[in-house]
């Protein structure tokens, strides 16, 4: 059994009427279906708008989702009610994108590490304050810098901050909501090492949202491509990049740099009238769906 397993999500949003705009439904997330192994880091890619982010979001309801079912470990998290949920979120857990707002301002680090284990009423303060010390460790981070405030630390130990938050309560699942893309270059590979580091020493299963495909190549599994709130193609990450099949992926292979300046890559440009969004994915070779 999959540990997760998402069947037919949709998330539509009413955009309201203006002056000289009527009223529309925005297709966010539209039918999208797909499971994740435990262990496995399975990435949804696609550019700024086709849904990968809301995607992530319907699975923890962070955003209530319009219709369908986010299966985890057999049970449907989109029929929990509020205490139900709250103790499935001790097993699934997000790092958000930028490092920088979505840590408080005003609380000192090690309040706000601490804080998922206050909330969830694990441990006596002496406890929860050791279980900090060791998250700290866990993500590179100094136990004597727990004093400080989010400000004082650098982009990259901020995301490490976010990190030890999200694994406080021990998760099974960890939704990477493009985790690295705020970051300097130079410090985006330290990030995704220890992604990877932890992935291996807690056995997490990542859901890792990116819009840049290197990255994805090089941790991925299993790979999802989306455009316009649907999956387009999906496949292992090896089959993805050596036979894209849809015009839409292959022109997001085709925008990926090449650090070598004699090499020239021909650059695909993808005329959106010549996509047929309602067109069901069809297995195109074993494990490898796409919506041609």
């Amino acid at each position: 059994m999959p540990l997760l397993e998402v069947r037919h999500l949709v998330k539509h949003f009413a955009r309201s009427s203006g002056l000289f705009r009527a009223s529309s439904v925005v297709r966010a997330v539209d039918d999208v279906s797909f499971t994740i192994e435990e262990g496995e880091t399975f990435g949804l890619v696609g550019e700024s708008g086709s849904g990968k982010t809301t995607t992530g979001r319907c699975i923890l309801r962070l955003v209530e989702p319009t219709a369908g079912e986010v299966v985890f470990r057999g049970e449907d998290v989109l029929k929990f009610r509020r205490g139900r949920l709250r103790r499935a979120r001790r097993d699934m857990q997000i790092v958000f994108q930028d490092p920088y707002s979505s840590l408080n301002p005003r609380m000192r680090v090690a309040a706000i590490v601490e804080e998922p284990l206050i909330i969830h009423r694990i441990g006596s303060r002496a406890n929860r304050r050791a279980r900090v010390d060791e998250l700290f460790r866990l993500v590179g981070l100094e136990p004597s810098h727990l004093n400080r405030f989010p400000h004082e630390f650098s982009g990259g130990q901020r995301q490490r901050i976010g990190l030890a938050r999200a694994l406080a309560l021990n998760p099974s699942l960890v939704v990477a909501d493009e985790p690295v893309s705020a970051l300097d270059v130079s410090v985006q590979a330290q990030v995704i090492n220890l992604l990877m580091d932890l992935q291996e020493k807690l056995k997490l299963t990542y859901l890792f949202i990116a819009h840049d495909l290197r990255l994805v190549r090089h941790i991925c599994d299993r790979v999802a491509v989306m455009y316009l709130g649907r999956i387009i193609e999906l496949a292992t990450a090896s089959d993805l990049f050596a036979a894209p099949q849809h015009p839409y992926t292959r022109a997001l292979l085709s925008a990926i740099p090449i650090p070598d300046p004699e090499v020239r890559r021909q650059r695909m440009l993808l005329d959106p009238a010549t996509v047929n969004r309602d067109r069901p994915l069809r297995e195109v070779a074993p494990g490898h769906w796409a919506a041609i």
